[in-house]
């Protein structure tokens, strides 16, 4: 979310002035033969920085542009995501085009989420569905040989590039490096997460990717969503084991940025589920003895929602959830705006289905609290306090493990 940036452009490093030129002088072009010729410089440089020594040139140039200047920040972020999950590799006297992508598992559970370990079988079978129903004919494809979360995710720019580079080469066989992951957070009583399947697709360069890009004999192309309802259905077939317990959802394979805002917008409502069922079932409170208020926290923008539950007969909040602002227009707090999203009312909405009676909104921005001791996020009460949540005494907390 927006904030001030901790420099000015002067003090920025020299290749991140640059960077800031660049975009700024995209920023203004007024034709496409003119952006075509600054796109090529930006990515120039991008390459150069991408492919340099660790550095977070890119995103100190975005923190500045964040909080300056909204146009030119999103051009940046499009050109620095497209040239870290996509590269090109020469084999064999000739060129291929490679795209890092990602299949998310967005799944959400009363009892215990699963790590994401896979068995080699798995592993194969993942690969053997993604290309009989997502790559193109004829497309080389390397996966990282386990699903990964949040966490263990690229973190930046250049460990994204580095990703894409890595699994690159292994879909062509010119090298096997390993992709290093992150570290997990402990997940323990986790409720609502994304899984993800993640790697390279591999194509002389120019051709089709994706089925749904190959021309078919009656001069058609297959659509999206057979190509997704046929990798819904091979999934489900190959990791019923894994996610014993579990409500999920398998999301359509696409390129690696997309489905990580495709990802965090699903799993909102999600957990928001699966925190009242986990009430209702655990705390043992019913829909009718739940009341939820939803407070918008920040800065000087809305940055998140969080939602406190209490008991109608209480204001001590017993349990919380947080949905996050995923765009500019989420984050407006005022909702008359034309084309606004409402979010207040969209939560409201999902409380309710959920059988959740009583729900409030409170008006304005509070401060993001945490607490000084567990770091745990605090959440509102009916009369506006940020609170600590604390569980009721008969809550089972043990959830209960199938993997």
């Amino acid at each position: 979310m927006p904030r001030m940036p901790v420099t000015s452009p002067s003090r920025l490093s020299r290749d991140a002035q640059r960077l800031l030129a660049l975009t700024e002088a995209l920023a203004r072009s007024g034709s496409r033969l003119e952006d075509i010729y600054w796109e090529n410089l930006l990515g120039d440089q991008l390459n150069k920085l991408l492919l340099g020594k660790k550095n977070k040139t890119v995103e100190t140039t975005l923190d500045y542009l964040l909080a300056s200047d909204i146009n030119a920040y999103e051009i940046l972020v499009e050109q620095a995501e497209t040239l870290s999950e996509s590269t090109t590799v020469a084999l064999d006297g000739g060129d291929y085009d490679a795209l890092l992508f990602s299949a998310p598992i967005v799944a959400w559970t009363r009892y215990q989420l699963p790590e994401g370990e896979l068995t080699q079988d798995q592993a194969g079978a993942l690969a053997s569905r993604l290309a009989a129903h997502i790559a193109a004919p004829g497309a080389r494809l390397a996966l990282i040989p386990r699903l990964v979360n949040f966490d263990q995710m690229p973190q930046s720019f250049q460990e994204t590039r580095n990703w894409t580079q890595r699994l690159a080469l292994q879909a062509l066989s010119l090298a096997n490096e390993p992709c290093p992951l992150g570290q997990p957070s402990d997940s323990e009583g986790m409720l609502a997460d994304a899984r993800f399947v993640v790697g390279v697709i591999a194509v002389p360069k120019g051709q089709a990717l994706f089925r749904w890009q190959v021309r078919q004999e009656d001069n058609s192309f297959p659509s999206r969503q057979q190509c997704h309802e046929d990798w819904s259905a091979a999934c489900a077939d190959a990791l019923a084991a894994l996610f014993t317990g579990c409500h999920v959802e398998y999301l359509q394979p696409d390129a690696y940025y997309v489905n990580s805002r495709e990802a965090d917008r699903r799993i909102r409502p999600l957990a928001l589920k699966a925190a009242v069922t986990w009430l209702q079932t655990a705390a043992h409170l019913s829909g009718g003895e739940l009341r939820a208020v939803i407070a918008g926290c920040g800065e000087s923008s809305v940055e998140e929602y969080r939602i406190g539950f209490s008991t109608r007969l209480s204001n001590e909040v017993v349990y919380g959830c947080i949905w996050p602002v995923l765009s500019k227009e989420e984050a407006l707090a005022d909702g008359l705006e034309a084309g606004h999203i409402d979010v207040p009312d969209e939560v409201a909405a999902l409380l309710k289905e959920m059988g959740v009676a009583d729900v409030r909104r409170l008006p304005g921005i509070y401060p993001a609290e945490f607490c000084d001791d567990c770091g745990a996020p605090h959440f509102p009460n009916p009369l506006g306090e940020m609170l600590h949540p604390e569980l009721p005494e008969e809550t089972d907390l043990g959830p209960i493990h199938f993997h």
